[in-house]
């Protein structure tokens, strides 16, 4: 896995909750990663971590002696080795070795999102073969692209399991310390958008749709790590002249906020609704918190989220278009039009946010994704010669 907690994002969570998870279970389990200057060398939580100074993929060139993480996939016992996604070193550098490692391997590619750019055709031109070799490969959507490119190339050794979220941090109610902490009265809605700002997430389009809306006296609270930059390129930046202007002329009131874990948590529990215009994903674990939450939300159709919402009904998507790099670019004025209906309807968003958290706890926390793994493994080891 190429990064690990305390490393933040969507992957390391995946990996951290289903290691965990399956240590607690009474399994022993091993996460070869990169350095992190906060992370202890040997055991957290559980689990065993071993990490290496190493960056990059296989198009941009891999940084380090990938050989030293080759011979640990080697030498180190294990029972199953599952590769967390495409398009990062520590799947990049193992592909060539799949027949030397004793282990059943198992992929999860996790959306293939550079599969339209070009300078990765020669990278996934060989996929199908890594893919055909591997024992198992994990897919989170019946749809999208990584799982259609499989199906595309005779690729049938697929099981689809969907990410989730943790009931563990979201059940019990909220404590509104969020809203006091940061002045959003009662009878003030709170619309609210998490992701890092690298420019794919929604940030933009989350901000353009919340000031053309007809939101009332709502809140947009944008709650990710670079939102500091954020904040200062909309506050100056001749970009977002316009959308500051009509920020300014309409009273909108908009938080830009770089928060730690747990007071994120709360917030999400607060919200009224999750805004996720997003561009770039593959199976969004946003949403699954958002249902978690209790909160209805409203997404691009970005990675497999319009078929997140035909599993939970929990929220809405907004119509869209795909560049040639297939990044979703949702209509603007088309979202702005339905979160303002959404925000001036409370039962719809009352009916949508139960919905979505039966969805969630009935199929979609990660104890129940960890065991859906820990089946497939067990299968893929009752299987070996």
């Amino acid at each position: 896995m190429e990064s690990y907690a305390p490393a933040l994002g969507g992957m390391p969570e995946v990996v951290k909750q289903l290691s965990e998870r399956m240590a607690a279970m009474g399994h022993q389990v091993t996460v070869l990663t990169s350095n992190h200057p906060k992370r202890m060398a040997g055991k957290m939580n559980g689990v065993t971590i071993q990490g290496f100074d190493i960056t990059g993929n296989a198009v941009d060139g891999i940084q380090g002696d990938s050989s030293s993480y080759v011979h640990s996939l080697r030498t180190g016992g294990f029972d199953i080795v599952t590769f967390f996604a495409a398009q990062q070193w520590a799947t990049d550098a193992a592909l060539p070795h799949l027949a030397e490692l004793s282990a059943r391997n198992v992929f999860v590619p996790t959306g293939f999102s550079a599969l339209h750019q070009p300078r990765w055709a020669s990278y996934f031109a060989q996929m199908p073969d890594h893919m055909r070799r591997m024992d198992l490969n994990v897919v989170h959507s019946n749809n999208y692209q990584d799982v259609r490119f499989a199906r595309a190339h005779g690729v049938t050794n697929l099981l689809l399991i969907p990410n989730g979220a943790s009931a563990e941090e979201f059940d019990g109610p909220a404590n509104h310390s969020f809203r006091t902490a940061h002045g959003i009265r009662p009878d003030q809605l709170m619309v609210l958008h998490l992701g890092g700002y690298t420019g794919i997430k929604g940030h933009r389009e989350a901000l353009a749709i919340f000031i053309k809306a007809n939101t009332g006296n709502a809140v947009l609270a944008l709650i990710g790590s670079g939102n500091a930059k954020l904040k200062q390129l909309f506050h100056s930046h001749w970009r977002y002249f316009l959308l500051r202007w009509q920020a300014r002329t309409k009273g909108k009131q908009v938080l830009f906020l770089e928060l730690d874990r747990a007071t994120t948590v709360e917030a999400l529990k607060e919200a009224d609704l999750f805004l996720f215009p997003s561009n770039v994903e593959c199976s969004p674990i946003v949403l699954f918190e958002a249902m978690a939450a209790g909160v209805p939300f409203l997404s691009s159709n970005a990675g497999n989220a319009a078929e997140i919402t035909e599993w939970s009904l929990g929220g809405w998507i907004i119509p869209g278009t795909r560049d040639a790099r297939q990044y979703e670019h949702p209509n603007i004025n088309m979202g702005a039009r339905i979160l303002g209906e959404l925000l001036a309807d409370g039962s719809k968003r009352s009916a949508a946010a139960k919905q979505g958290h039966a969805a969630w706890r009935d199929r979609f926390t990660w104890q129940l994704i960890t065991e859906q793994y820990v089946k497939a493994y067990r299968e893929l080891l009752r299987e070996t010669p």
